[in-house]
């Protein structure tokens, strides 16, 4: 948009008094961060109402992205780029005396997700707008979001992360577009004079979902699409009962959007979990068909204009709720209302672990959602009948949605979808030939790969403003709306100022984070250090440990020889532990206490250190990727879907230390295998060990002396204040079986480290390596993935130069 800092100027003392009748000499930072949150909505609401407008009168096809995760992080500073006053409101907050750094510091990081399922979906509806792709979020407004991580004595400790204390100024509420979800009651069928089934519900609980939408602006255009988010509360009429029955009612409803990912250790958070995904998907799905008929159309052309994605198995019941509707709101006949369901939804599948692919009890599911369960029921038998005549028993068996007193959601998924893909190549290969090889020999037309993305504007032009000062001095601007630009970089390889100049924008950086981890954490690092950053979801196939492992064997060379000749590294963590997850903890605990040992050890010369930075988030990952020399993609190969992680980083010019798995193999292919250091067993050497049961990770602690020193730390009293959880880890790998290799794979990663080690020491070389990383980035683009999604999948409108990306 057209603004002049002294228009901003005008509008924002305006809007500090009409807010808070205040001038700019009396407001705080509050004030000021409200009053321009404020401002910047007001400046994008005409496009938004435009958007939606265009969308309406030409009858624009639009895909809506169900998921339960949406990690946005902070918005001010994202959106003020999108709408291309960026410069002017910092140019006109500085001269009234405001700086905006310290301002943005105000926004809350929004608790709508946990790791990189969610981050994916804000990049995919922040590319949508860019791309000027008819697409929108559907989600829950999770009140307190996962949790709020803090440390103490080394445990996680999990507290409430109320993030929505001080309202959330990007959102409006909409009340006139509630919606009622229904739960519990009974359910039976009469056949009407018209010959369709009509439901009649008896004692059903009745949840008022409200939503509460957020603009998502496109970068550099005039598209603002919406993130639609979906509170539970109690209906009006419900009001009436008596003072105590209400509040306990309330605080049940009101429950279901609080928090992500309740406890699932127990019945009762795994059936508000099922609740959670079923509330959602309802008031979404009713939401789109409510504003699909205002249009005029026919409910037989649904699938012409609306796509419906899953993005994992939690929006799984879009398939026999969008079912529900047309059988029983619109009286279409099973055979019309199945194939406008298949045609209408797709599905991600986002990984092959246990708790992605999730499964319900019947008597769970049948007792919360009974129409739901029979239509469930319903279409297995369908599928059984008609794959009877065209496949084994076992394969149908396998491939069924209810088997062994479950609902299984995968199934159900991959079933009711047009289009099953996976979001790597090795990941989309596995379920093919492994994990889903049955539905492939069913529906191999259905599959296919989109390899995630990331957005270049957060994680580059916002968090890493010297970077792309620097890449735009050299190949101009034209990488900020297409990615790819950027193997333009290649051309300054060997051009040792452009390299040197890199250098000095990482070495600013390093130093930032340095001052940020002293301030937080009261803990010293070089800048000169080597930053070996791992930063994701604490789970054990990620496989922090092995990460752990080598930094007790640096430990213990040096306290063998303090003169051991090692570059000074800083070790920097960032995770969240399920609460559940009692392993996970075990992990950070363990961490945590290696952490205060080599820290605090001068013994070593401030060669090691461990940084495990606390509650990590979005707004936590842009100050540490940019910082980065080192990028962690450690996960045993075959279990790590995508990463996205090791595209932030890449990206930022870190090498990426990996195993051959998720989009590791592309981001190899990418750089050349000389540019990326690579290390562990591949994916057919792991099915391998499956298959022969040949790995006895026993025979690794017996035979492999480094190996045995180090793992005896965890049990000989080494590690301070630790003993239960390094007993539980060394049997976890020593005694029961190392589930994830992560014994095999450590003479490798101690390999590979030494030679980062050496590399790092010819700074022309390592430099030259970080250029060729985010020249070799672009592909990994978030913009790009959405097109293929709308080009393959979604068959939606986009804008029309962005379609050279798909060539």
């Amino acid at each position: 948009m057209d603004l002049t800092k002294k228009r901003f100027k005008e509008d924002f003392k305006r809007m500090l008094t009409e807010l808070y009748s205040m001038d700019v000499a009396q407001s705080e930072d509050t004030e000021q961060y409200f009053a321009l949150g404020n401002l910047v909505r007001s400046y994008c609401a005409k496009n938004w109402s435009s958007t939606n407008r265009l969308y309406m009168k030409k009858e624009k096809k639009q895909a809506y992205y169900f998921s339960m995760e949406f990690l946005l992080g902070r918005m001010l500073k994202s959106n003020l780029l999108n709408l291309g006053i960026l410069e002017t409101v910092r140019g006109g907050l500085k001269e009234l005396g405001i700086d905006l750094e310290k301002i943005v510091q105000i926004e809350a990081d929004p608790g709508l997700g946990n790791g990189g399922l969610g981050r994916l979906a804000a990049c995919f509806i922040d590319s949508m707008a860019t791309c000027e792709i008819p697409g929108h979020g559907n989600g829950i407004r999770f009140k307190y979001g996962l949790f709020k991580q803090k440390f103490v004595n080394g445990y996680q400790v999990e507290l409430p992360e109320n993030w929505l204390q001080n309202g959330n100024v990007w959102e409006t509420r909409r009340m006139n577009m509630a919606v009622t979800v229904s739960f519990y009651g009974k359910v039976w069928l009469e056949e009407t004079v018209n010959g369709y089934m009509l439901p009649h519900y008896e004692n059903t609980e009745r949840v008022l979902a409200v939503p509460y939408d957020t603009p998502i602006i496109g970068y550099g255009n005039n598209t603002v699409n919406t993130l639609r988010l979906w509170s539970a509360e109690l209906p009006a009429q419900d009001e009436a009962m008596d003072y105590w029955s209400y509040i306990q009612r309330r605080n049940r409803i009101e429950s279901i959007s609080e928090v992500l990912y309740p406890d699932d250790s127990n019945y009762e958070g795994r059936l508000l979990r099922l609740k959670q995904e079923y509330f959602f998907v309802s008031a979404g799905i009713q939401s789109i068909i409510r504003h699909y008929k205002k249009m005029g159309l026919s409910i037989n052309h649904l699938a012409e204009k609306v796509a419906i994605h899953i993005n994992d198995t939690h929006p799984a019941l879009c398939i026999p709720e969008l079912m529900r509707l047309l059988l029983d709101e619109e009286h279409l006949d099973w055979e019309h209302a199945w194939n406008i369901t298949i045609n209408v939804m797709s599905y991600t599948n986002h990984t092959i672990m246990s708790e992605a692919l999730e499964k319900w009890p019947i008597d769970m599911i049948s007792s919360l959602l009974p129409r739901v369960y029979q239509i469930i029921s319903e279409i297995d038998r369908r599928y059984v009948e008609k794959m009877a005549a065209l496949h084994s028993t076992g394969k149908i068996e396998r491939t069924r949605i209810i088997e062994g007193g479950h609902v299984k959601m995968a199934h159900l998924a991959i079933i009711g979808s047009h289009s099953i893909n996976g979001v790597a190549k090795l990941h989309t290969a596995i379920l093919k030939e492994k994990v889903l090889h049955d539905f492939f020999l069913i529906y191999p037309s259905r599959f296919n790969n989109k390899t995630n993305g990331i957005t270049q504007r957060r994680w580059l032009m916002l968090a890493n403003e010297p970077l792309r000062e620097l890449i735009n001095e050299k190949i101009g601007n034209d990488w900020e709306k297409t990615l790819t630009e950027l193997k333009m970089l290649k051309a300054f390889r060997n051009d040792e100022e452009t390299l040197k100049e890199l250098a000095e924008i990482k070495r600013i950086n390093k130093a930032h984070f340095a001052e940020y981890v002293l301030d937080a954490l009261k803990i010293e690092v070089d800048p000169d250090a080597i930053f070996d950053v791992q930063i994701k979801r604490l789970h054990a196939y990620k496989r922090q440990l092995l990460n752990l492992l080598h930094i007790l064997k640096l430990y213990l060379d040096l306290k063998e020889d303090p003169k051991t000749d090692i570059h000074p590294r800083v070790f920097i963590f960032g995770a969240k532990a399920a609460p559940s997850y009692t392993y996970a903890k075990e992990i950070i605990k363990l961490i945590n206490s290696v952490a205060e040992l080599i820290n605090h050890d001068a013994s070593i010369n401030n060669k090691l250190k461990i940084v495990f930075i606390e509650n990590y988030g979005v707004s936590l990952a842009e100050k540490i990727i940019p910082a980065a020399d080192v990028s962690e993609q450690i996960s045993l190969a075959s279990k790590e879907a995508s990463g996205t992680s090791n595209m932030k980083l890449m990206l930022n010019g870190a090498v990426t230390l990996a195993t051959l798995d998720g989009a590791n193999v592309e981001i190899r292919d990418r750089v050349g295998s000389e540019n990326i250091i690579i290390f562990g067993l591949t994916d057919k050497e792991v099915y391998q060990y499956y298959q022969d049961g040949s790995y006895h990770s026993h025979d690794y602690y017996e035979n492999n002396p480094v190996l045995q020193r180090v793992l005896n730390t965890l049990i000989d009293g080494t590690i301070p204040d630790a003993e239960t959880e390094g007993r539980d880890i060394f049997n976890s790998l020593v005694n029961y079986g190392d589930e994830y290799f992560v014994l095999r794979d450590f003479d490798e990663y101690v390999a590979a480290q030494k030679k980062i080690d050496k590399l790092y020491r010819d700074p022309l070389t390592w430099q030259r390596m970080a250029l060729i990383n985010i020249a070799g980035a672009g592909v990994f683009s978030s913009d790009y993935t959405v097109l293929q999604y709308a080009n393959d999948i979604w068959d939606v409108a986009y804008r029309p130069d962005a379609g050279e990306l798909l060539n």
